[in-house]
């Protein structure tokens, strides 16, 4: 029997999406859930800011690992499988974090986390690819990350909420709750692969064609932009907390969680980009984003509440924007193996999530809120003038 690709108009292409939608919402929240509660953690655990932040960190690394280990075995053993490990990974720590009351084990399993987290982001695209028409794809690839911008913001907001009101424990059981249904729902609606093709490439030819765009210039400079984008962008959003429950603001939890509600431009400012790259180019609009994701963070050395929101709103619509176009330079740049490119971009982009979350501790315990928004503030836009005079001597170099 002759399977072909699900359309848009098929019913099984928007059981596909609403899977991998839920599924990413989910993923994300886990992910970023524990952003807020650093405060909570350092009064309750007694542990410092730095160590406090390596809630954050220590996932994102567990999700690099993930993102290799994990990638590599899809591409061998299939994709739904590695979309479920994912969501049951992701679940039981969350039961298990709140009868602890030793950090260093919050930490493990928050690592642990990380690592089965990786499964949606390895395997989901692909299995989107193989299963669903090419002229239909892009709309179910749109649906999805914007999930991903939803689940991020929303697990913040929701584990803000629920802290502030009953208690950082309750927030967990909440989020557990939230995954086994929907868990459920995927296994229920998400439809075995027809098309896939396992790899029959040893090992190192994998790892050869993973690492072999590290020799290639111009993707360098755009994986190092991503860790530039996502470092300020992490760092503003993990040091807020602090900064606002402290004196002038003296916010509580729940006030302070309603702030990643900016987020929400990530779900309109990504597509909106997209639209602006196809009729300017990706390379201005990309400028445009990068510096107004510099104007945003500087906006937020105001002393009132109200010019901090609209900075972190500006912020987040430079950086989804910057993000978003970025990553689509990537399969621009290599000329060979864009899969494994894309994966090297999401190892490069999480890479400066995890930098962001405890690099900047020191910096913050010396030059506090003010110290840590001039640097980020100042980064992208420095390094966006360092990418363009590299451009600008490889061109000359290329005529020579």
């Amino acid at each position: 029997m002759q399977y072909q690709t699900y359309t848009i108009r098929d019913f099984y292409f928007w059981k596909i999406t609403l899977s991998l939608a839920l599924a990413s919402f989910f993923i994300f929240a886990s992910m970023y859930s524990v952003q807020p509660l650093l405060p909570v953690f350092v009064k309750e655990f007694g542990v410092s800011v730095s160590t406090a932040s390596l809630a954050i960190s220590l996932t994102i690394i567990g999700l690099i690992v993930g993102l290799i280990v994990l990638g590599f075995l899809s591409d061998r053993n299939g994709r739904t499988l590695f979309i479920k490990f994912s969501l049951i990974g992701s679940v039981i720590p969350f039961l298990l974090i709140p009868l602890t009351d030793s950090f260093l084990l919050l930490l493990v399993l928050r690592l642990i986390q990380g690592f089965a987290l990786a499964g949606l982001p390895a395997a989901s695209l692909a299995y989107l690819s193989e299963e669903i028409d090419r002229r239909s794809v892009s709309v179910a690839t749109a649906l999805y990350i914007s999930s991903n911008a939803l689940g991020g913001m929303m697990g913040r907001v929701l584990t803000g909420y629920i802290t502030d009101h009953y208690s950082w424990e309750v927030a967990f059981y909440f989020l557990a709750g939230l995954g086994v249904i929907i868990l459920a729902s995927v296994f229920l609606l998400l439809p075995k692969s027809r098309f896939f093709q396992p790899s029959n490439l040893s090992f190192s030819r994998d790892m050869e064609a993973f690492f072999f765009h590290l020799k290639n210039p111009a993707l360098l400079l755009v994986f190092g932009l991503g860790i530039v984008l996502q470092f300020s962008f992490t760092g503003i959003w993990t040091y807020l907390p602090f900064h606002l429950e402290g004196p002038p603001f003296s916010l509580s939890l729940q006030a302070i969680s309603y702030t990643f509600f900016a987020y929400g431009l990530g779900v309109v400012g990504s597509p909106f980009a997209g639209w602006l790259a196809g009729n300017l180019g990706i390379r201005k609009i990309r400028i445009v984003g990068v510096v107004t994701l510099s104007i945003g963070i500087l906006l937020t050395l105001s002393q009132t509440v109200t010019m901090i929101v609209i900075g972190l709103c500006v912020s987040c619509l430079g950086f989804f924007t910057a993000h978003s176009l970025t990553a689509a330079s990537v399969s621009e740049q290599a000329t060979h193996h864009k899969g494994s490119a894309s994966s090297l971009y999401l190892v490069a982009y999480y890479i400066g999530v995890a930098i962001g979350s405890s690099a900047l501790g020191p910096l913050w315990s010396v030059a506090g809120w003010t110290g840590l928004v001039v640097l980020t503030g100042i980064l992208p836009v420095a390094y966006l003038v360092f990418v363009n005079v590299m451009s600008v001597r490889a061109r000359k170099n290329a005529t020579n």
